[in-house]
């Protein structure tokens, strides 16, 4: 039986000197259930170990977190449970949802950390965070989480590529064949919209190691959303820009993203490509069925008529790529909490489509299970709030006996008027930045 969260009523907080969080992390790396959640500028990052308990139910997360603790806005997250929910948790939730299994991958892990250290590197800032059933108990805490700091650091990385092999597994051909394929249904009237994906698989090479991923891509490819998660026997690397739900007290906040251009090579071509997604017809539409999606989602858990969209397909420009982003938000209804959101917005609408349930079933028809892939990392503190990204721009990583292999996909959504080479296409932009991490020549 789990042990009830109860026992980390009490937090204790201790300052430290600012360190970096990816160098904190390195020390850990290898260690089981090492995890780093790593903002972007203006954001908390955090680094976990040693969780006193786990689960994989649905109903552990509240035997984890125990009754609501008092919380607190800085930072967000002050001890509590690291979930990680793969794609096929959704099999759970919904009958008539396809029910294929990852064999490599749990459909839900859940660990509870009563420790963690925060960073905030735009102030500067590093918090060890203990929790306990009393004051002198969570200090304790406190303090053994901010010794993590004072451990020594392993040697620098070598430079060279990642990767021992990296093959994409859908041709560029397969893939415009099966977006031709769903724009069919579409025009038949099955769906409206569906996220097709490809996969790149790999094998790191020989002395690589997930963290070495990790690391190479916070240098190169600072994401909103990233964070490393390690397991016994796998990893997850996400570069992820996506937040799919945010809850603090009762209000609920999703962040869908629809509608994508690659960078531009100058300024000017840059700007260009902006101009020409914001003026695209075809992309906005796409974000809108995912916002109407989403707020459909939220009306499942949220007060009447408490709904709004206050930003509707604004642009957002990351390192590879330009984004349509929405804005979705609601208010909880009484006796709801952010699990209860979780579940009934997952998987998140950007990555599955309109209706949720049949374009999922498409997507089962052209794809293998996704695994991580289009799940969820999340954190779900002590006080009931819960923080979510979407695994996209994300890297499941496997070991056995050869070494680490690995797969990472992407994809986008395909709607009436999609151009199945213009999708494709879409892909290599959109995993091109975790191409380069695992092929580039650099430490």
């Amino acid at each position: 039986m789990l042990a009830a969260g109860g026992h980390c009523a009490c937090v204790a907080r201790l300052e430290a000197p600012w360190t970096d969080p990816v160098a904190a992390l390195a020390r850990f790396a290898d260690e089981p259930y090492a995890a780093l959640l790593l903002s972007g500028r203006g954001g908390w990052s955090y680094l976990l170990r040693q969780p006193d308990a786990v689960g994989s139910a649905i109903e552990d997360l509240s035997g984890l977190l125990g009754p609501p603790a008092a919380g607190a806005d800085d930072p967000p997250f002050q001890a509590g449970v690291l979930g990680l929910a793969a794609y096929e948790l959704s099999a759970r939730l919904e009958p008539t949802a396809p029910q294929g299994r990852d064999p490599d991958w749990p459909d839900l892990t859940l660990a509870r950390y009563p420790a963690l250290v925060a960073f905030h590197i735009d102030r500067r800032r590093v918090v060890a965070i203990g929790r306990g059933a009393d004051a002198a108990a969570a200090e304790t805490r406190a303090r053994v989480a901010r010794s993590w700091l004072d451990a020594p650091p392993p040697a620098p990385p070598a430079d060279g590529p990642l990767a021992r092999t990296v093959d994409v597994s859908t041709p560029p051909a397969r893939h415009a064949a099966a977006v031709a394929h769903t724009v069919a249904r579409i025009a038949a009237g099955e769906i409206f919209q569906a996220n097709l994906a490809r996969p790149w698989r790999g094998r790191l090479a020989a002395g690589r190691t997930p963290f070495d991923l990790f690391r190479r891509l916070a240098r190169t490819s600072p994401a909103s959303y990233a964070a490393y998660l390690r397991l016994p026997g796998r990893a997850v690397v996400s570069n992820s820009p996506e937040r799919f739900l945010s809850v603090r007290g009762d209000h609920v906040e999703t962040w869908p993203i629809k509608g994508t251009r690659p960078r531009g090579s100058d300024p000017a071509g840059d700007e260009a490509l902006a101009r020409e997604l914001l003026a695209s017809a075809k992309d906005r539409a796409e974000n809108l069925m995912i916002v109407d999606l989403m707020r459909n989602d939220l009306a499942r858990v949220c007060a009447p008529g408490s709904v709004e969209v206050p930003e509707l397909a604004a642009l957002r420009t990351y390192a590879n790529v330009h984004h349509l982003v929405s804005r979705v938000r609601g208010r909880l209804a009484a006796g709801r909490s952010a699990w209860d959101a979780f579940l009934a917005a997952f998987p998140p609408g950007s990555i599955t489509g309109a209706p949720k349930l049949q374009a999922m079933k498409v997507i089962a028809d052209h794809e293998p299970p996704r695994g991580p892939y289009c799940g969820s990392l999340f954190w779900a503190g002590l006080d009931g709030a819960l923080e979510a990204s979407v695994l996209i721009r994300t890297v499941a990583l496997v070991e056995d006996p050869a070494g680490w292999r690995f797969e990472a996909r992407a994809g986008g959504g395909i709607v009436a008027d999609s151009d199945p080479q213009a999708e494709t296409a879409e892909t290599e932009h959109k995993i091109s930045a975790i191409l380069a991490a695992l092929e580039g020549e650099g430490p």
